[in-house]
């Protein structure tokens, strides 16, 4: 790259662009000035011609008077009269202020008496530009040329004039531009002030504060388009910044309750194990128990696990779904009879608008949801609380509701109670809090059938309402109470 190219690549915006309207200026104004310059020569060569015809009708004779000239030898006129003898050649009878070099003369003369009826051009005579016109008279050439030295010094002054005026506009024009643009391209400005202050910011910290916009208006309709971009893209990256520290701090949490929960049942069956070194662990009696109690832990172990995965799969693009055509009352009927055997302390009532209802899900992960749901609100509440478990219809959607009569959810908890490993109730003990996965299972699950669930929760009524995108439906209104 040149190092005229380099430097003007390194101009700022402003410049640059008050130069090429300076330059453009240059070129506008150089043409016009050429113009006027051509038309004002024309016009007043065209007077000098005026002036030579009125002279040619004025000296209608052969005899030349001369005419007075001023000391500064200005619109001088030069007449001759040329007779041509036998070999051709001009010869002067008659002149007026006749110059000792007048070959250009006699060659106008020539032109005319060989055939042409008059002549009219621009000489030089005694080193001086005369406008000359050659005519035919009888028998002779009359030639009168007018000095144009009055003309060239109004065209060289009125090419300075316009010189002086033409550079002197283009330096206000280029001053004002240049002012104009700096005003203008100022909020261009302040967004690259902005621009470098958030590129000397830690992206990778922790926190990080992107609160800085773009602020200040004019600039024209583009530059307020550009500051609305630029302050949504700044929102954007803000609120990604902020979702990607939540899920990193989410993460960090996920990871510390994983390692809790799996240390504590892992605990557990190394505590149990090492009864085994004592002599009462031998007792058959007390063996079994044991032993029990290491199962329990195992298997809590293994669910904790299972829901783990299941969630991991989930949040990565692979779906852990089987799909096919399932009947969500036969499925939730199948679901109340399991909870009414394992969970006989806790009445249920099962509702259903229709006698079939028919959607594409996985059973068995569907099945999972419904347990989930109904395992809560036993789980949550004390025994002989009433649980509902319902299911309606609205367009395009089939609705299961899991209602329970128990002291309801705050607020504070609501917000939350889909978050992984969060309880509800800290001081429950794991045994009859759970692992705190179960409503996350259910969310996720959920969202992975295309549908939603959600909380509406005050005292003695709490109800999860999951909606999933229905595929047919058939009328009746089957009701089991349990």
């Amino acid at each position: 790259m040149s190092p005229v190219a380099t430097a003007w690549r390194g101009l700022r915006l402003g410049t640059r662009l008050a130069l090429a309207l300076g330059v453009l200026a240059l070129v506008v104004f150089g043409l016009v000035g050429a113009i006027t310059v051509s038309v004002m020569r024309e016009s007043l060569l065209h007077r000098l011609d005026s002036q030579l015809d009125d002279l040619q009708v004025q000296y209608r004779n052969t005899q030349l008077a001369p005419r007075p000239t001023r000391p500064s030898n200005r619109d001088t006129l030069v007449g001759v009269v040329y007779r041509f003898g036998d070999d051709g050649a001009p010869v002067a009878v008659e002149s007026t202020n006749l110059p000792s070099d007048t070959s250009m003369l006699e060659a106008m003369a020539k032109s005319v008496h060989t055939g042409s009826r008059a002549a009219r051009q621009t000489v030089w005579l005694a080193g001086n530009e005369y406008r000359a016109l050659a005519i035919s008279v009888p028998g002779r050439v009359r030639v009168l040329a007018i000095s144009q030295e009055e003309t060239e010094h109004t065209i060289k002054t009125l090419a300075l004039v316009e010189a002086l005026t033409f550079f002197a506009a283009l330096a206000v024009l280029v001053g004002a531009g240049a002012a104009v643009l700096r005003r203008g391209l100022q909020p261009l400005g302040d967004m690259a002030f902005t621009a470098h202050e958030i590129a000397s910011t830690d992206l990778t910290a922790r926190s990080v504060d992107l609160s800085t916009r773009a602020e200040g208006t004019g600039g024209g309709l583009e530059v307020e388009e550009l500051r609305t971009a630029f302050n949504v893209m700044l929102a954007h990256i803000d609120e990604s910044l902020a979702a990607r520290s939540a899920a990193e701090q989410r993460l960090r949490q996920f990871v510390a309750d994983a390692s809790h929960e799996l240390r504590t049942p892992l605990t557990s069956i190394r505590g149990y194990a090492d009864l085994f070194a004592y002599a009462a662990a031998n007792e058959p009696a007390e063996r079994d128990r044991l032993m029990g109690r290491m199962r329990e832990e195992a298997g809590r172990m293994s669910a904790l696990l299972d829901d783990l995965l299941l969630l991991a799969r989930l949040d990565a693009t692979e779906t852990p779904l089987r799909p096919e055509r399932v009947d969500l009352v036969e499925l939730a009927m199948a679901a109340a009879e399991g909870f009414h055997a394992g969970r006989p302390e806790h009445p249920l009532s099962f509702d259903s608008q229709v006698d079939s209802l028919r959607l594409d899900a996985d059973p068995m992960r569907l099945r999972q949801v419904l347990d989930n749901l109904l395992t809560n609100a036993a789980v949550h509440t004390e025994p002989g609380t009433a649980v509902a478990l319902r299911v309606r219809t609205e367009p395009d959607w089939a609705v299961v509701e899991v209602a329970d009569a128990g002291p309801g959810i705050s607020e504070q908890a609501q917000a939350r109670v889909f978050d992984r490993f969060y309880r509800v109730d800290d001081s429950r003990t794991r045994g009859s809090g759970g692992t705190g996965l179960g409503l996350s299972v259910v969310h996720s699950l959920v969202a992975a059938h295309g549908g939603t669930v959600s909380l509406t929760s005050r005292p003695g009524d709490t109800v999860f309402t999951v909606r999933l995108p229905s595929a047919s439906l058939v009328g009746g209104s089957p009701q089991v109470d349990s």
